[in-house]
């Protein structure tokens, strides 16, 4: 976070917020300790999905290839709202982004706008083929207080390789409307982050990338290590720069994931994803809801964060992570890099 980023942020907080991210907290640190999984608190950062559609279709990704074997649609407004109210007291950040493109739900923004009122720290990510200009400026006047635009390309040939069907064009310059919006409006928010998810194809683009962001106006570029789903034998995705890869190369050619999967997971106790249909899942790499822990369409928030199948998901967890799907080709404990 920049200054004015982080002052944005620290204004979201009061005492309440402070004392169940405490209590989250110390249940983490204490169920580590004792390998017993405890909660001591509800999550305070959540990720909700506004839709499964996607105008794209990248090849790592369950929404662009159309792969899911779950239910797809848009998330109902009135469900946000009742969803919202319910855990909104304890809720620090509100992340409108699981699968599919959020700016393809017809009330996206009002969605945002809902949460921002309840001073609720709103983040989305959007591959921005759709902020024309007043959409640009209808993003600022709706309070979201952090974007994430995926630019994965310096230059066409290169974004479309991973952004399939995707137009870079399109990307810069509904960036260009969002800063002339915020300049208009005089607003410190969104904060702008162009967010380079680095494969092969493009890593020689680091560099120009930073100087695109700068000649734009972007506030900070975030260069995020990829998911391969088949990476065991190797992929033309895996990046030959190591420190950008989650994956190291074997003796015998194949590859392993480079992280420990250590017994423990800090995302299990601060938070979690609500499907567009309410249901519950443990983290962003159940992307296609194999592991559901609740559905809120029954059940309110609670009851399902305090439940015995909640409950022995996290002892999993601390019992042994590789032998849980989603977890083996997990990025926690890895590096994301971000520049000025």
């Amino acid at each position: 976070m920049n200054f004015k980023d982080s002052r944005q942020f620290i204004s979201k907080l009061n005492l309440t917020k402070l004392a169940n991210a405490a209590g989250v907290l110390s249940s983490y640190y204490f169920s580590k300790w004792s390998k017993r999984p405890v909660q001591w608190g509800v999550p305070f950062n959540v990720s909700i999905e506004p839709t499964t559609n996607c105008n794209l279709g990248c090849p790592e990704c369950p929404s662009g290839l159309k792969s899911f074997t779950r239910p797809t649609g848009n998330l109902d407004y009135d469900f946000y709202k009742r969803t919202v109210d319910e855990i909104g007291d304890n809720l620090i950040y509100l992340y409108f982004y699981f699968q599919g493109e959020p700016y393809l739900h017809p009330k996206f923004l009002e969605l945002v706008k809902y949460a921002s009122q309840k001073n609720i720290y709103t983040v989305t990510s959007t591959n921005a083929h759709f902020l024309t200009e007043r959409k640009a400026l209808e993003t600022v006047e709706s309070g979201l207080d952090r974007i994430l635009i995926s630019i994965d390309g310096t230059t066409q040939e290169t974004y479309e390789q991973y952004r399939i069907g995707g137009s870079l064009e399109k990307v810069i310059e509904g960036t260009k409307n969002l800063v002339r919006a915020k300049k208009e409006m005089k607003s410190a928010t969104p904060h702008i982050i162009f967010q380079f998810l680095v494969v092969k194809p493009n890593e020689h683009q680091i560099d120009e990338l930073n100087v695109l962001a700068k000649e734009i106006g972007v506030n900070e570029v975030k260069l995020k290590t990829a998911q391969i789903y088949d990476y065991k034998n190797g992929s033309d995705l895996i990046p030959t720069i190591d420190e950008f890869s989650r994956y190291k190369k074997q003796g015998d050619g194949s590859y392993k994931i480079k992280n420990e999967l250590l017994n423990h997971c800090w995302k299990l106790w601060h938070s979690c994803v609500i499907t567009w249909d309410g249901k519950i899942v443990p983290c962003c790499f159940d992307k296609d809801a194999q592991h559901q822990l609740g559905d809120l369409n029954s059940k309110s928030f609670l009851e399902i964060w305090k439940s015995d199948l909640y409950r022995s998901f996290r002892s999993r967890v601390l019992k042994g992570r590789s032998e849980i799907d989603i977890c083996t080709n997990c990025s926690e404990g890895t590096k994301v890099w971000a520049n000025p």
